[in-house]
Order: structure tokens, then C-alpha cells, then sequence
């Protein structure tokens, strides 16, 4: 009996043994093809997993040869759009790598397709699937601190990667505050209205690109985040998770993105005339996942298909969280406040003006 989901693996770096140990743990899934620009690395990803599957340089030969139905693209972030438009335009559903693309013109052209296909396009936002931050979630969901009005996430860390992202443009920005932006989406339930962005590079740093940045987000809820982060902070690091204030009516929740997250709300009357109130402390609630990160990620998009919905990080929802982060390049270039309702319309005009 063959597997429900024929599977060929676009790109065969380190990456990818993440998205074959998946798929080899569950027998729906077969791996029907390993696609890679050097046949030898595909080669290498098929001995290494015993694959007998045959391997390719081109992806839309891949497919074709393989039947397949499902696009696995764990390439490089300058091949999603090229990845994803054939795949899609071949009739598969494409799981992909983040970003969902490189331009915000490239990401409204996706959704497109995938519209237009009715093929799902769904993309890997690992930090969602953390049980600690659907915690904090949950003690916003659920009114703990009332109706919120400030989110601050502040990411320092100094990690000399070495290679590519040390001659980015933007580093942070494009290669790790989409992590934190769709977090703050995902616990505020809401999506960017506008943004303000500083970029810089701070003395000491080994980045030839701005390794900083702090953005300033209007939020839909009528809330404003604020992002503060730094790639070259040596000295007193945080989580990679960041560390997070979200500020309500009736109280603050905090989580330092190590531990579990906790709120401290007002006890008593809010109107009371106290000077200053005082507060009791509320534990943010268990939250239980069968799988976490990549494997709660892959588990969300294969039960969409299952149950013929969008995922959760479905390309049309995850389009925001990229125009957070294109936004706030784009604010940084010109020094102003940008729209993102308008940025991302802006883009649509480009291809159609094509």
C-alpha cells in the first residue's frame, strides 16, 4: 500500500536529517525523492537515512519522475520562491524552511499561487511550538492581566557564526527577528498595523552588516510592541526565546524565555487609591505538546491537510510576520514609519505593474 504523502526533499544540508527524521517516524510519509544543486549531497542524505530514493539536481524532474505530492523545501532562503512556485505550479503542497521568501513581492506571489493551485504552502515557525510561550499565551488568551496594551521583547546574544551571516546586510533582521515577530503575533493574537525601525552596527562588532535594531510595532489590537535586539552584545546574554513583558489593565506577564512564564496582577480593587498596589502572583499554566519546535511544527502542517484547513503558519498568515520583518528593513532605509497594510499592497502593484 503506498504512503498518502509522497515526499521529495528539496536541499540536503544539515537541516534537512531535522525534516527525514520526521517523516521516517511515521508510515503515512515516504520519501520519494532528494533534490539538491550538488548531487552528491543528496546522495550523501539518501546512504546516511538508508534511502533507496533516487536523487536529483531539479526539483520539477523530482517531482515529475516521483509522482510526488509534497514538497519538503529545506534549501537556502534565496531558492524559496523558485522552490515553492514550482512545486506548487506541479501540484504539490510545499513545507518549507523560513522565510517564506526573500521580497515581499515574492511572498504575496506564493499566497497566490497557492491560492489559485489550491495546493497548501505552509512555513516552519519552530519557536511557536514551544510549550513555555503557548503558556504565556495562554495567560494573555485568557484575560490574567486584562486587556494589553505594550509587548517588549528584548534578544541579546553575542554568537560568532562565522561564514554567511557575518557579511549580511541586516543579520538580525533577516536571519533571526522573524522568530520573535511571529512569537509576538502568535501571543497577541493580532498583526502589524505600522513600524518604526532604527538599524545600526554597535562598536565592537564582527558583523560587516547592522547587527542591532530596535522596531517599533502598532499593532492591529490598538497594542505596541517593541523589539530590542542585538547579534554582538557580549556579556549578560538572554534567551534565544528573548525575554518578554507584556503589560495589561490589570497586571504585567513575564517570561525570560528560559523559564516558565508568570504574570503579578493587581489584588483587591484596581480603583482603590492606592498609591502604589499590591499584587499577587499567577504561574502560567502547564501546557502539554506530543512534539515540540520542528516536530510541532511538521505534526500542525500535516494535521492541516488531514483536516483540509490552513496551517497555522499557512503562507497567507506567515506573510505578516515577513512583512514585519521587510517592513522594518524598509522603515530603517528610509528613516520614516512605514504602513504595512500599504507595503505589502505596494508589492502586489509591482508584479501586476510586471
Amino acid at each position: 500500500m503506498s504512503a498518502k504523502y509522497r515526499v521529495v526533499v528539496a536541499g540536503c544540508g544539515a537541516m534537512a536529517n531535522e525534516w527525514i527524521s520526521y517523516a521516517l517516524k511515521h508510515a503515512e510519509i515516504e520519501i520519494v525523492g532528494l533534490a539538491d544543486i550538488r548531487l552528491e549531497s543528496a546522495q550523501a542524505m539518501a546512504t546516511k537515512h538508508g534511502l533507496s530514493s533516487p536523487v536529483y539536481t531539479d526539483v520539477s524532474q523530482a517531482i515529475a519522475d516521483t509522482a510526488a505530492n509534497l514538497v519538503f523545501d529545506v534549501t537556502v532562503p534565496s531558492s524559496h520562491f523558485s522552490i515553492a512556485s514550482k512545486a506548487l505550479e506541479s501540484g504539490c503542497h510545499v513545507f518549507t524552511e523560513k522565510p517564506l521568501a526573500e521580497t515581499m513581492e515574492q511572498c504575496n506571489e506564493i499566497v497566490n499561487i497557492a491560492e489559485r493551485t489550491g495546493r497548501s504552502h505552509a512555513v516552519m515557525q519552530n519557536r511557536r511550538y514551544d510549550p513555555r510561550i503557548r503558556s504565556l499565551r495562554e495567560l494573555i488568551t485568557s484575560g490574567t492581566i486584562g486587556r494589553i496594551g505594550y509587548i517588549a521583547a528584548n534578544f541579546f546574544l553575542a554568537p560568532h557564526f562565522g561564514g554567511f551571516r557575518e557579511v549580511m546586510d541586516s543579520p538580525l533582521l533577516l536571519d533571526m527577528a522573524i522568530h520573535t515577530f511571529d512569537q509576538a503575533r502568535l501571543i497577541s493574537g493580532a498583526d502589524p498595523v505600522t513600524v518604526y525601525c532604527q538599524e545600526f552596527n554597535p562598536p565592537g562588532s564582527w558583523y560587516e552588516g547592522n547587527a542591532a535594531a530596535v522596531c517599533i510595532f502598532e499593532m492591529s489590537d490598538g497594542s505596541v510592541f517593541c523589539y530590542q535586539g542585538s547579534w554582538c552584545a557580549e556579556g549578560a546574554p538572554t534567551s534565544w526565546e528573548a525575554s518578554w513583558r507584556i503589560q495589561g489593565e490589570r497586571g504585567a506577564a513575564i517570561w525570560d524565555g528560559r523559564d516558565m512564564p508568570y504574570a503579578e496582577i493587581i489584588t483587591g480593587r484596581a480603583d482603590s487609591g492606592q498609591f502604589l498596589h499590591d499584587y499577587e502572583r499567577v504561574e502560567g499554566p502547564s501546557v502539554q505538546m506530543e512534539e515540540t519546535f520542528h516536530q510541532g511544527c511538521l505534526d500542525e502542517m500535516f494535521r492541516s491537510l488531514a483536516e483540509q484547513r490552513p496551517a497555522e503558519t499557512d503562507c497567507r498568515d506567515n506573510r505578516y510576520s515577513m512583512a514585519m520583518v521587510l517592513g522594518a528593513l524598509e522603515s530603517a532605509r528610509t528613516g520614516s514609519r512605514l504602513n504595512i497594510a500599504e507595503f505589502i499592497r505596494s508589492a502586489e502593484l509591482n508584479v501586476q505593474n510586471q
